[in-house]
C-alpha cells in the first residue's frame, strides 16, 4: 500500500484503493453474502418472505447430507476434480521443465503461443470442439477405426470425456505457474546433482520439484477449483451416469426453481473446496502468499 501511495500520490492512490475495494465488495463479497443468506433460508413464495416461516436454519444443507444420490455425486465431483488436477500436472510438468530448462527462446515462444491461441476462443466453443471430436461417429473414432485399433465406435462421452475436456480446458492454469517456478531454477544445481551421480528421477524429486513446489501448488489449486466449479464440460461431455455436482446446482436454480437449496449446495461445494485447498497447501508446506505471487 505504501508503494502505491509512493508511486501515484495520496489522491490517486486512494482512488485506486477505493475502486478495488468497490469491485471486491460488489463482485466478490456481496454475491457470497447473498449466497449464504439464500442457503440458510427456506424457499417461500414472495408473500411469505419476512414472515414467521422465513427463519434461518440448516435445513437446506441437511437435505444434501440426507440425500444419498446427491451426496455421492458431490464426493465424486471432489475426487474427480483432484484427478483432473493430477492428470493436468502429469501432462504439464514435463512440458514446463523442457520449456524452462532446455527449449530456446524461439521454441518457448512458439509453444506458448500455440497453447494460448485456442484460449482466445470462448470455453463453450472449445468444449463443443471436444464434443464433436469425441462423438460416436466423430473424427476420433473414425481415425481409430481406420488404423484398426478398434473394431467398432467407442462411446467416449462420460467420465473419460469429462476428464479429457477439463484437462485441456485448464492446462494453461497448471503450465504457467510450474514454468515460471522452474525457470527461476539455476541450471548449475541440476548439473551439480548430475555430477554427483544422481539419476534423472532423483534430480527431479530432490532438486526440481522442491524448488517448483509453490508453482505446482498454485497450478493444482487453480485446476482443482476450476474443475470442481465447472459446468460446461460435464454438461456437454458427460453421460447420464457421470453427472457433476454443478449440474445438480444448475437444476435447483433453473429447473427446480429452488434458489435456496441451490445456494446451499453451492455453499457446501465452496466450503469443501476451500478446505481441500488449505489442506493441500498445508501438506505441501506452501503458504497462500507463495501461491499469490
Amino acid at each position: 500500500m505504501s508503494e502505491l501511495y509512493r508511486r501515484f500520490g495520496g489522491g490517486l492512490g486512494t482512488l485506486f484503493l477505493a475502486l478495488v475495494g468497490a469491485w471486491l465488495a460488489g463482485m466478490v463479497l456481496a454475491p457470497n453474502v447473498m449466497m449464504i443468506d439464500y442457503a440458510l433460508r427456506p424457499n417461500l413464495p414472495p408473500s411469505q418472505l419476512g414472515g414467521p416461516n422465513d427463519v434461518y436454519s440448516l435445513d437446506n444443507i441437511l437435505y444434501l447430507a440426507n440425500e444419498g444420490v446427491h451426496r455421492a455425486i458431490f464426493f465424486k465431483t471432489v475426487w474427480a476434480s483432484a484427478l483432473v488436477a493430477f492428470i493436468t500436472f502429469l501432462v504439464c510438468y514435463p512440458m514446463a521443465f523442457w520449456l524452462a530448462q532446455h527449449a530456446t527462446v524461439n521454441q518457448t515462444a512458439v509453444v506458448l503461443l500455440a497453447l494460448t491461441i485456442p484460449f482466445w476462443i470462448n470455453e463453450v466453443l472449445r468444449t463443443l470442439a471436444w464434443y464433436i471430436l469425441l462423438a460416436f461417429r466423430g473424427p476420433l473414432n473414425a481415425f481409430l477405426l481406420s488404423l484398426g485399433i478398434i473394431d467398432e465406435p467407442v462411446r467416449w462421452y462420460g467420465d473419460g470425456g469429462v476428464l479429457a475436456g477439463m484437462t485441456y480446458a485448464y492446462i494453461l492454469f497448471m503450465l504457467f505457474p510450474i514454468y515460471n517456478a522452474i525457470e527461476s531454477l539455476d541450471k548449475s544445481q541440476i548439473e551439480a546433482a548430475r555430477d554427483l551421480g544422481a539419476s534423472t528421477w532423483r534430480i527431479h524429486w530432490r532438486v526440481v520439484i522442491p524448488h517448483a513446489k509453490a508453482g505446482i501448488a498454485t497450478g493444482c489449486v487453480f485446476t482443482f477449483m476450476l474443475a470442481a466449479g465447472s459446468y460446461v464440460a460435464p454438461a456437454l461431455l458427460g453421460a447420464p451416469g457421470s453427472r457433476w455436482f454443478t449440474e445438480i446446482i444448475y437444476n435447483w436454480f433453473f429447473e427446480g426453481g429452488d434458489w435456496n437449496r441451490g445456494a446451499a449446495y453451492a455453499l457446501v461445494l465452496l466450503v469443501l473446496c476451500l478446505a481441500v485447498v488449505l489442506v493441500t497447501l498445508r501438506i505441501a508446506r506452501v503458504s497462500l502468499t507463495e501461491v499469490a505471487k
